[in-house]
């Protein structure tokens, strides 16, 4: 196995730390409007760009970056809010979908200016033209190479 080089292990430290600074000044924004949180936000997208916005647990849960046992929790929260609604199908009483009420797209709806906002601010516009070009084709080569493997989820 090759060994990481002090510059490979320095650009995954700086991907991570960037990572997590731009989701909690973003979960920050979101907090302070008095908005749905992040993960909240996470879920609802998904089911937005669903057809009729509505997904399997499984599926949602690969969409996401949650574990099995904390998207049942999440999306149990989410019911209680009145944000989604679970409901089985006759042809597979097995399979438990989550479906995105009128009040869930309202409130992502709500989120969506504060969030991309953040976005923008935090990360698109650190970056001129071509660094974004670059490492847009760098990620989404990454992406399709663990789609091949089976490991990587669809986008937010």
């Amino acid at each position: 196995m090759k060994r990481l080089r002090e510059e490979e292990l320095a650009l995954w430290r700086s991907f991570v730390r960037l990572h997590a600074s731009v989701i909690r000044r973003i979960e920050q924004d979101l907090a302070d409007d008095r908005l749905i949180p992040l993960t909240w936000y996470d879920v609802l997208v998904a089911l937005y760009q669903a057809p009729d916005h509505r997904l399997r647990m499984g599926v949602l849960k690969e969409r996401t970056v949650l574990t099995a046992s904390g998207i049942t929790r999440l999306v149990e929260r989410l019911e209680q809010q009145g944000l989604v609604r679970r409901e089985r199908t006759e042809e597979d009483r097995r399979s438990t979908y989550a479906v995105l009420t009128r009040d869930g797209k309202r409130a992502f709806l709500q989120a969506w200016p504060t969030y991309e906002k953040g976005i923008a601010d935090y990360f698109v516009n650190m970056l001129n033209a071509e660094e974004q070009r670059i490492i847009r084709s760098a990620f989404e080569r990454m992406l399709a190479a663990h789609d091949a493997k089976g490991t990587a989820s669809e986008p937010l």
